[in-house]
């Protein structure tokens, strides 16, 4: 088992564009499901989970997000990436943060990953963690059973937990929106925009991706129709 993470980083920075209406005067940060933003549904796992340092991007409603982040009694330290001038997508935005996020291991959460769990998650992600064999360690989830994801799925996972690219016309498993990364994998790639699957491919292409799979219900809140089912789920569970 290795030593717990401290620092994760959220990607809150996008407009959130598939989930109008409900972003026309916000970012999807703040969208509201089962009557908490979807920011604070992350912060709070993370709180839980032991995690002290969040790092979190900025763009869409900058103002307005980094006010509501600042409202936050409890949790871990928030501090901000800032990408008002330039959204910089999931691979830029985590380059620009490398200075704020330390060398160490960390986690990278996805703002439009919910979940409701069958027992504790992020501290079996971590438990899971081997950072001798590994060098990111993805929360996946079957395909089937992801509420709001609608493809055909993204990896395929070994005996050994190891992850590949979707080789058939299905793959068992989606990602979950959250992982655990080492930042020097991230120091060679440029401050500019681009997705976080630039980061991925030479890692996959060394087998050093590894898959844990989620003990719950992954609700994908993508849409508003899908943050209408996730807050169902959650009255539900309640």
């Amino acid at each position: 088992m290795s030593r717990s993470i401290t620092t994760a980083m959220v990607m809150a920075a996008g407009h959130g564009t598939r989930m109008r209406p409900l972003t026309d005067n916000t970012c999807k940060a703040l969208v509201k499901v089962g009557g908490k933003t979807l920011i604070d549904h992350m912060l709070d796992r993370l709180d839980a989970a032991g995690v002290t340092r969040a790092v979190v991007n900025v763009h869409a409603f900058a103002d307005k997000l980094e006010a509501h982040l600042k409202a936050r009694v409890d949790g871990p330290e928030i501090i901000i990436s800032d990408e008002r001038d330039r959204l910089l997508e999931t691979g830029g935005g985590l380059v620009k943060a490398l200075p704020l996020l330390g060398n160490d291991p960390i986690l990278i959460c996805n703002i439009d990953a919910v979940w409701e769990e069958f027992a504790p998650v992020l501290p079996a992600l971590m438990a899971a963690w081997q950072p001798a064999k590994m060098d990111e360690l993805f929360l996946v989830a079957k395909r089937e059973d992801a509420l709001g994801f609608h493809g055909a799925g993204d990896f395929d996972m070994d005996g050994a937990g190891r992850l590949t690219r979707r080789s058939g016309q299905k793959a068992e498993f989606v990602y979950a929106g959250i992982e655990i990364f080492k930042p020097k994998l991230a120091t060679s790639f440029p401050i500019e925009k681009f997705s976080r699957n630039k980061i991925w491919e030479g890692i996959l292409e060394k087998n050093k991706i590894y898959g844990y799979e989620l003990s719950g219900l992954w609700m994908h809140v993508g849409d508003p129709l899908a943050a209408r089912y996730a807050k169902a789920v959650m009255a539900q569970a309640r």
